[in-house]
């Protein structure tokens, strides 16, 4: 279709040559699109072909060459399978070979609970898809529907009119050309270290809370067949590790030891990482026979937040806006969904600047709506603390209760809330079953419990403050130092 600019200044800026304040002219090529989104992995794919799919001429630039990898531990729950099929994804995924995981299994201690999902657009599983195989996936898709994704590309620059209205970016590719291309709306889907976050100011966050877990893995191989359809996870004090079947007949074995044995890992990562791997002795047991088949990788000083994600002319999606630690595994369900949605808010309000960011403002406020509670359960599984007495009985009575270990997992999957699963009711159903169990101590545990109660007020307060349809915005994002 016939590129679209918005009227007054930004569509001066984008007239190919034209300086306009910051949005200078530059010596390379200059063209003119719809929306131009920075990075083409599970967000900035999901947003194009949205935008692709409603007639508009989009770019997406990736510094990487598809396929390539990244950091990540890539387990998707059925609500993440969801938002591939409605992208149009899902059948290209599958292909890859990794195989349904119709079955969790949660072991702490002398517990065990197995479970299945409640269908979300009647898909009953998970899958873990490696990123080489999934962005490509992906990618192929974005074209497929009219999108153009160039990799080996790097952003290195948002460019803004006198006003401060972000109207396209500058890039530089990997044999040194250089250009502009400039657009209705910039979308920062590059990740935590995200440039257009930092162009735009918006790159501290507003809300946001320290992991008190690292996370390792590696891929190892797999002699149990009887383990490959089964997603599963294993507490053993403060250790938390995990074992995903995906493509390429591997398993994916991931370790979050708590932050304050980071310094045992600086030296042999991959003897540190082993000798997690067997004081969990559930997962121990599960790698009988296993090799590990790759070096481990690692991610430390994780952090996760909220940050400011639309402005004039600008919105960040994926991780570049809002990220939770891996313990959840919530990231690649969320980037494909609010991509998806970013994308569906804004093709019809391109044509005008004040329609495009009134959309774009709802559309970050519906994510945070959305993503709160989930962010603020994520906080506390990410403590790096052993499991707490609450949450042993909470396993303790799903062992035993098939609907309760359905609905824990339901949480995952994004068709429950954690509160529906554990309010007070039932938190104080658990203690009584506790505290009458002989030999219990019960000082702690009341202690223990008082504390849990106690967070879950706060974080529902939290949630109450945002949900408020008249609360005071937050404040906008800083002024970025420096020529734009």
């Amino acid at each position: 279709m016939a590129t679209t600019i918005p009227p007054g200044r930004a569509a001066d800026a984008a007239r190919p040559g034209a300086s306009v304040g910051r949005a200078t002219a530059t010596t390379g090529p200059s063209e003119t699109v719809d929306v131009v989104v920075v990075g083409a992995r599970c967000a900035g794919s999901a947003t194009a072909i949205a935008l692709a799919r409603a007639g508009r001429r989009v770019v997406a630039l990736d510094v990487a060459r598809f396929p390539a990898d990244t950091l990540s531990t890539h387990l998707l729950w059925p609500a993440g399978l969801a938002e591939l099929r409605a992208l149009g994804a899902l059948d290209r995924v599958r292909a890859l070979g990794a195989p349904p995981l119709p079955v969790a299994y949660a072991g702490a201690g002398d517990v065990a609970v197995r479970g299945g999902y409640t269908p979300v657009d009647g898909i009953d599983h998970g899958m873990c898809v490696r990123r080489t195989g999934l962005d490509a996936a992906l990618v192929e898709t974005a074209r497929d529907a009219g999108a153009e994704v160039r990799d080996g590309v790097r952003a290195t620059d948002v460019m803004r009119d006198d006003d401060g209205r972000a109207v396209g970016v500058r890039w530089r590719d990997r044999d040194g050309g250089e250009g502009t291309v400039r657009a209705a709306l910039v979308v920062g889907a590059d990740g935590r270290r995200s440039t257009v976050a930092r162009s735009v100011g918006a790159d501290v966050p507003y809300r946001d809370a320290p992991s008190g877990r690292a996370c390792f893995y590696a891929y190892w191989s797999d002699p149990h067949p009887e383990w490959r359809h089964v997603a599963a996870q294993w507490r053993e004090g403060r250790e938390l590790g995990t074992a995903f079947p995906c493509d390429g007949d591997r398993t994916l074995v991931l370790v979050q030891p708590p932050m304050t044995r980071r310094d045992a890992f600086r030296g042999d990562v991959a003897a540190a990482y082993e000798a997690t791997v067997a004081s969990i002795p559930g997962l121990a047991e599960r790698l009988t026979g296993a090799e590990r088949i790759t070096p481990v990788r690692s991610a430390t000083d994780i952090a996760s937040y909220f940050r400011h994600s639309s402005g004039p002319g600008w919105a960040l999606a994926g991780d570049a806006g809002h990220f939770k630690d891996p313990v959840t595994a919530q990231g690649i369900r969320d980037a494909l969904r609010y991509g998806r949605l970013l994308g569906e808010a804004a093709a019809p309000a391109l044509d005008d600047p004040a329609a495009l960011d009134a959309a774009v403002a709802r559309w970050e406020r519906g994510r945070e709506r959305d993503c709160l509670e989930v962010f603020q359960w994520t906080n506390g599984l990410a403590r790096g603390r052993a499991m707490s007495p609450l949450e042993v009985e909470l396993y303790r009575a799903a062992e035993r209760d098939a609907t309760l270990a359905r609905a824990m997992l339901d949480v995952f999957s994004r068709s429950r809330t954690p509160s529906s699963v554990v309010g007070p009711g039932r938190a104080l159903r658990l203690l009584a079953r506790m505290v009458a169990r002989p030999g219990t101590p019960r000082r702690p545990v009341l202690a223990s419990v008082a504390d849990e109660l106690a967070t879950a007020a706060r974080d529902a307060r939290e949630r109450r403050r945002v949900l408020r349809p008249t609360r005071t915005r937050r404040a906008r994002p800083r002024t970025p130092a420096g020529p734009a």
